[in-house]
């Protein structure tokens, strides 16, 4: 009972909008400020033409909203004219055209009948779920149902308009087989245009067995479907349907539809597949990690930082026994610190120098894709490109294809856009210590400071030559990767028709360490580092039954770290990521042919 009593008539709001025209009211209508049939002036009488005037001037304040109908402006100047005309029955057949839009229109009702001459209804932006023909007027020819609440077209196409020319259905749900069915020439055996933009159709061959029966059929919108997005598209619809002469609101050329002929009867062809390329170029912009630690950096550790770009994209097949993350993506946490395992980095180089890896995705990374309701779900996962040694311009030239089946969930996944992330992975490097160097260190505490002093002077140029003989090896800690900051890149154009983005993402403001904190940051690890060794010594003292000597300066030392005030990061703008983001579309039926090939052959 609630529901019907907030929907909303079509015949309500009709006639509210007439209403509005005041065809009874000043200056339309019989009234006292209208002149007399034999001439005679009252005194305050106006001549038809002011009147006229009254209605058409744009700063006259009996002026109104006249769009809903292109008959409006003329029943009113009617209702000045010859106002004994206006009865009911006349205003109704007067109308040929109707435009309810956006007015919360719910439910079609037999009061439309009384519109007996109607040839074109527009009720796009409306809440209307259902289509009972037989509330329609027989004689339309245009009928525009776009963005309602369309779920079916079975009411529809029960008896529909015999006449109708012009149908709109975009921006809907439909897009099952029982709607496909319901777009045969035995429905709709007049139309000429039709428009299914913005649906939910994802097998192309069925549709176009479907709307190869329609005779008349001249122009087709088609672009938003998921189908759309696959490989084989537009050339597939213009083969399979050679009596369009306007697809996606585009003429086809007799060129264009040569260059596909033959494509729909190939045998093997793969209709409902798309294939996406993701390029991430060249990156700009990022400052000098080097020159924040300044000229005072000790000789260890050794930091090396290397920088790459991951992002989420649909993953080309579906993963098995997979434990999805369920966190939330992060991308207004540009600044968070995310340290990560060295278990994904174990062919990380030893040496100062970083050469590019082979860039990989990581499939732990990967998560199920879902949006509202949907019983369909698709799988995204991290990709990674190769890791790179800081320059002021990193060439990653890292492109990966995603083949995808999933039309449905390519089509939400690129009106929804993706994420591009730069991270900074630093390693620090320290000298390989080996046991024998470790109890001889410890022997020397035992004999105090004063004949290790007398060594160490003895010893000192063979020191040098050793050094010069020999680079210590060098043994990696953990890798510290860091979120430097991300960009939404918004991809509803390649589902809008588009084939290609390609654009210079600009990353925002980077937060980069300072040259305090980087220095600050050397300083604790190289502590930390000298704690770390200095408990192992001790735990061997003990058990040869030593003490631990030397903690209370490292303990002091750490205590003056705490008390430092630790700066805040840099935010650094200015940079920017080449990006191309490219649906691959088949040019002609012979490009399709050579594709073909190889899986047959094999």
């Amino acid at each position: 009972m609630l529901a019907g009593m907030s929907s909303k008539t079509l015949s309500a709001e009709i006639e509210k909008q007439i209403r509005r025209l005041c065809l009874n009211d000043f200056p339309c209508g019989n009234g006292s400020w209208r002149k007399e049939k034999d001439g005679t002036e009252a005194a305050e009488t106006e001549d038809t033409d002011a009147l006229l005037d009254l209605l058409s001037c744009p700063h006259s304040p009996w002026t109104y909203d006249e769009s809903w109908s292109p008959q409006a402006p003329a029943l009113r100047q009617l209702a000045v004219l010859a106002p004994e005309r206006l009865h009911a029955a006349f205003i109704y057949n007067y109308f040929t055209t109707l435009r309810i839009v956006d007015k919360d229109v719910s439910v079609i009702d037999s009061g439309l009948l009384k519109f007996s001459k109607l040839e074109e209804l527009v009720l796009s932006a409306n809440k209307i779920s259902e289509i009972p023909v037989e509330n329609l007027p027989r004689t339309l020819k245009v009928l525009e149902l776009r963005a309602n609440r369309l779920s079916d077209l079975n009411r529809l196409t029960s008896q529909p308009p015999p006449h109708l020319r012009y149908l709109s259905l975009g921006s809907s749900s439909l897009g099952s087989h029982e709607d496909i069915s319901n777009l045969t020439g035995r429905h709709w055996p007049q139309l000429v245009c039709l428009d299914l933009s913005d649906c939910e159709f994802q097998d192309q061959q069925v549709l176009m067995n479907a709307l190869r029966t329609l005779p008349h059929l001249r122009t087709l919108v088609l672009e938003g479907n998921p189908f759309t997005l696959a490989s084989c598209y537009p050339g597939f619809t213009l083969d399979s349907l050679p009596q369009l002469s306007y697809l996606d609101g585009s003429w086809i050329s007799p060129e264009e539809r040569q260059c596909f002929r033959g494509l729909a009867k190939m045998s093997d062809l793969i209709v409902d597949q798309a294939s996406v390329s993701v390029r991430v170029g060249r990156m700009r912009g990022i400052p000098d990690p080097m020159m924040r630690a300044g000229n005072s950096t000790p000789d260890f550790p050794v930091v090396t930082y290397r920088y790459f770009i991951t992002y989420e994209f649909l993953s080309h097949q579906t993963p098995v026994n997979l434990k999805f993350d369920s966190e939330p993506e992060c991308e207004a946490a540009a600044t968070a610190h995310v340290k990560e395992g060295c278990s994904s980095d174990a062919d990380l180089p030893s040496s100062k120098t970083c050469e590019k890896e082979t860039s990989k995705t990581d499939t732990r990374d990967q998560k199920e894709y879902t949006e509202g309701s949907c019983h369909d779900t698709a799988h995204v996962s991290r990709h990674s490109t190769s890791k790179l040694s800081w320059s002021e311009c990193m060439d990653f030239s890292d492109t990966r294809t995603y083949n995808i089946s999933d039309l449905r969930g390519l089509k939400r996944f690129l009106n929804q856009g993706f994420y591009l992330r730069i991270e900074e992975e630093k390693v620090l490097a320290w000298p390989a210590v080996s046991e024998d160097v470790k109890s001889s260190q410890t022997a020397k505490e035992k004999k105090g400071r004063k004949e290790s002093a007398i060594k160490s002077g003895s010893t000192k140029d063979k020191s040098k030559d050793k050094k010069k003989k020999s680079v210590p090896e060098l043994v990696q800690d953990t890798p510290v990767r860091r979120l430097l900051g991300s960009v939404h890149v918004p991809l509803q154009s390649l589902v809008k028709g588009g084939e290609k983005v390609d654009v210079l993402c600009g990353l925002g403001s980077l937060r980069v360490e300072s040259e305090v904190e980087a220095t600050q940051t050397l300083d604790k690890d190289l502590r930390k580092k000298i704690k770390e060794d200095k408990k192992k010594e001790d735990k061997r003292s003990k058990c040869r039954g030593g003490s631990r000597t030397g903690q209370r300066n490292t303990t002091a030392s750490e205590g003056k770290e705490d008390g430092r005030k630790k700066s805040e990061t840099d935010v650094l703008t200015g940079n920017s990521v080449e990006l191309r983001v490219e649906l691959e579309k088949w040019q002609s039926a012979s490009e399709a042919r050579q594709l073909l090939l190889p899986h047959q052959s094999s």
